[in-house]
């Protein structure tokens, strides 16, 4: 299997295509603005008590209050405490980590009351993001994570990854990381470590005892909070940090900057694999050029088709995602219903899968798989979902098919589930249900490049149609492309783009920034 990583920046967002044999199996999208994500850590303020939840409030600067339990504070919560104080009485000098004092373990049963008062300061992590109508969820147990290992400052313990089985590998990995740990830090040794030399170690874990200081060097010249004092690095990083592994093929970047960025961290986790990071300059849109938006249009909204006629309903509640199996008109086999049903299930298992990772599918999930009489039918099912699975990196739990025919899944939550909407709002009537004559849409966008070239003052642009507008801007050796060109010069630019709608349209200027022309007015 090969994998390929398409990244899409654009003025406001960027998105990554995680792609297995040219198949999308994740997709992540965010603004370019955005400031809140998983490993953030914040100098904050206790909002408010909940002593019926045991927990309380923490103002991290988010419009909703996060939320922090009283068993999330950590065993080592006082030492934290204590030492935090310790860092902040002096602000020209910092207090050495090395020298910290470590307090008695926090009592599991204890109460938020007796622990923490309203005002109060304290150093806490995103665990999760905000979800709904729910704010962020914080830990004050902190950790750095690196693509071998993970520091955890006032943790002395060393663990290995369960998915490393050689006794002898976890052995030589625990009493290695004992001889080069930091004093008051902890280590959790991960998957990817297995058979690595000590210098790799060695070098990653000063990367992130490095981080750890300047957190606390920005916690002892900061006064404001809340604050942030560690940002965890850019999404496309944090990705290649948990995914990269030595199948990748190439990773396509459209954007100069994040190429260097990309290509400098995989020079550092693997010298040998800088080359595979391209730069991608084409006038298409990139994820055009690798099938990505086609992908995206199929692979999401509530009805998602797959083999021969087949296909799934997916909807998400409050509660739960109830995914229903349907075998619509895929016909029927010779031998019989049994025989039917079971292929559509187990083609079904196939695209839940994909479809739990590329949405980012959290918290309960129960699939309605069609009825099968045969518990061997029912068993193998079960088999397939579960190897399905093992690629997902999200912990999850699978049940066996139930009485009724129910398969109930619980995966790991940390963000939002990705919801892409493929169901667009009319870019020409703007939902109102009258436009003027598709006819006249050529003209309406050369009044526009006029407007743009002779008023404006921009003479070379990308204007990008649905394809089918731009075959016929195109076609004829006299087209209306060439038109536009003899009249408003050569740097008319004609791109077709999957994403427009058929009568929508963006201007690009040369630089890649977005030109708004669209007027809601013209559409009367």
């Amino acid at each position: 299997m090969t994998s390929e990583l398409v990244i899409d920046v654009q003025q406001k967002e960027i998105s990554i295509a995680l792609l297995e044999d040219k198949k999308l199996v994740e997709y992540q999208n965010e603004p370019r603005s955005a400031s809140f994500s998983v490993g953030n850590i914040y100098m904050a303020k206790v909002k408010k008590l909940m002593p019926g939840l045991n927990a309380c409030f923490v103002d991290v600067g988010f419009e909703r209050d996060a939320f922090l339990h009283y068993l999330d504070l950590g065993n080592q919560f006082s030492s934290y405490e204590k030492y935090l104080k310790q860092v902040q009485s002096d602000r020209k000098k910092l207090y050495p980590f090395a020298k910290a004092s470590r307090l008695p373990d926090l009592k599991k049963d204890g109460s938020v009351q007796t622990t923490l008062k309203v005002g109060q300061e304290v150093l806490v992590q995103i665990v999760k993001e905000p979800i709904s109508t729910k704010g962020p969820r914080l830990t004050c147990e902190l950790s750095f994570a690196g693509r071998y290992l993970v520091l955890m400052p006032f943790n002395d313990k060393v663990s290995v990854s369960s998915k490393i089985k050689s006794g002898e590998e976890r052995a030589r990995l625990k009493q290695l990381i004992h001889s080069i740990k930091p004093k008051n830090c902890g280590v959790i040794v991960r998957t990817v470590a297995e058979g690595k030399r000590v210098a790799e170690l060695d070098a990653e874990l000063k990367i992130l005892t490095k981080r750890w200081e300047d957190t606390l060097v920005k916690i002892q010249k900061t006064q404001q909070r809340p604050q942030l004092v560690f940002e965890e690095t850019g999404r496309t990083v944090a990705l290649l940090r948990d995914l990269f592994n030595p199948t990748y093929e190439s990773v396509h970047v459209n954007d100069e900057d994040v190429f260097h960025e990309v290509k400098e961290y995989i020079s550092l986790i693997a010298p040998e694999k800088a080359n595979i990071v391209k730069l991608y300059s084409g006038k298409l849109p990139i994820f055009d050029v690798f099938d990505v938006t086609k992908q995206i249009k199929s692979g999401f909204g509530k009805i998602v088709n797959y083999k021969h006629g087949a296909y799934l309903y997916i909807e998400h509640t409050e509660a739960m995602h109830v995914i229903d199996v349907n075998s619509g008109t895929r016909t029927k086999k010779e031998n019989g219903q049994e025989q039917n049903a079971l292929e559509t299930n187990l083609g079904a298992a196939d695209e839940i899968a994909r479809q739990l990772r590329l949405r980012d599918i959290g918290g309960i999930i129960v699939i309605d798989f069609i009825d099968m009489n045969l518990a061997e039918d029912r068993q193998l099912l079960y088999e397939r979902m579960c190897n399905n699975m093992q690629t997902d990196r999200a912990r999850h739990n699978i049940l066996p098919l139930s009485k009724f025919g129910l398969m109930q899944i619980t995966r790991q939550r940390v963000r939002p589930a990705m919801d892409v909407n493929v169901e667009e709002t009319c870019p020409s009537c703007f939902g109102k249900g009258t436009i003027k004559s598709s006819l006249l849409f050529t003209d309406q966008l050369e009044s526009k490049i006029d407007n743009l070239v002779n008023k404006i003052g921009i003479r070379r642009f990308y204007l990008h149609v649905h394809p089918y507008v731009a075959a016929y801007i195109n076609q004829g050796i006299f087209s209306l492309k060439r038109r536009w060109q003899m009249k408003y010069g050569l740097g008319v630019h004609i791109i077709p783009s999957q994403k427009m709608a058929m009568l929508q349209y963006e201007f690009y200027d040369t630089e890649r920034q977005f030109i708004d022309m669209k007027e809601e007015v013209e559409t009367k």
